[in-house]
């Protein structure tokens, strides 16, 4: 059965939690013909396909979502693997839809049926000592282990995340506007961070980069940059490089 994404937060969630299933966004609008008709034919693929994660995104209520793709018309639908783009099918076509499905999807989730279990040994849970982390205890950068644990976990969202004043649909500051455009102009799948929507990760994720300013950009969890260095990179062809 497909899922209706409500909140930005639920489509973040799902994301991280059905990571290693194979998902498919349907970006829609309810007033286009073309996509009222995609969406019985989703829900049927998605009955069909239990194994599968099919995501319904109304794309003009969730912009955000919506650029992060580069949506730009409807109906289109993502496939995601792993948060890796696997293929982008636009336009009301059934067939081309059930081919992506029976090319990608499938293989994956016979993959995963046929993947054997390590068999981990039964363990005596009052005979181990847990690993927890000591009220107070600190990172290596200074930071307390829970706050480097969640930059960790933000960092690795997406396989770029940008983290940014504003969102990419209305940016707050130049630098995060024009960073923004860069980014789309070379077609580049992202996830972003609303930095001024919480001053804890605004403050504790400079000291986490070592860098002092925003935009800052994080490529599979390793800090790449601000503005300039990130131009730089793209002038010389070393961005494109770390996306392969």
């Amino acid at each position: 059965m497909s899922v209706e994404i409500s909140s930005i937060d639920q489509f973040q969630e799902i994301l991280q939690k059905d990571n290693e299933q194979a998902i498919l966004l349907n970006f829609y609008a309810p007033w286009a013909a073309p996509c009222q008709q995609m969406n019985q034919v989703f829900d049927q693929f998605a009955k069909d396909t239990p194994e599968a994660t099919f995501l319904k995104i109304e794309a003009e209520k969730f912009s955000d979502i919506a650029e992060s793709f580069d949506v730009t018309a409807v109906p289109l639908f993502v496939l995601i693997h792993g948060q890796k783009v696997l293929a982008r099918i636009s336009g009301a076509n059934p067939q081309k839809l059930k081919s992506a499905i029976d090319e990608y999807i499938r293989p994956i989730i016979q993959q995963s049926s046929t993947t054997p279990s390590t068999g981990a040994p039964d363990v005596n849970v009052g005979s181990v000592q847990t690993n927890a982390v000591p009220s107070g205890a600190k990172a290596a950068n200074g930071l307390d282990v829970e706050t480097d644990n969640r930059l960790r976990t933000l960092t690795n969202a997406h396989d770029i995340m940008l983290f940014m004043k504003g969102t990419p649909s209305e940016p707050a500051c130049g630098f995060s506007r024009k960073l923004v455009g860069m980014l789309r102009e070379r077609n580049v799948q992202y996830g972003f961070f609303n930095i001024l929507a919480d001053d804890a990760v605004r403050q504790s994720l400079k000291v986490f980069s070592d860098w002092p300013t925003f935009p800052q950009l994080y490529i599979k969890g390793e800090f790449v940059g601000g503005l300039d260095v990130v131009a730089e990179m793209m002038e010389t062809g070393e961005f494109q490089e770390m996306l392969t």
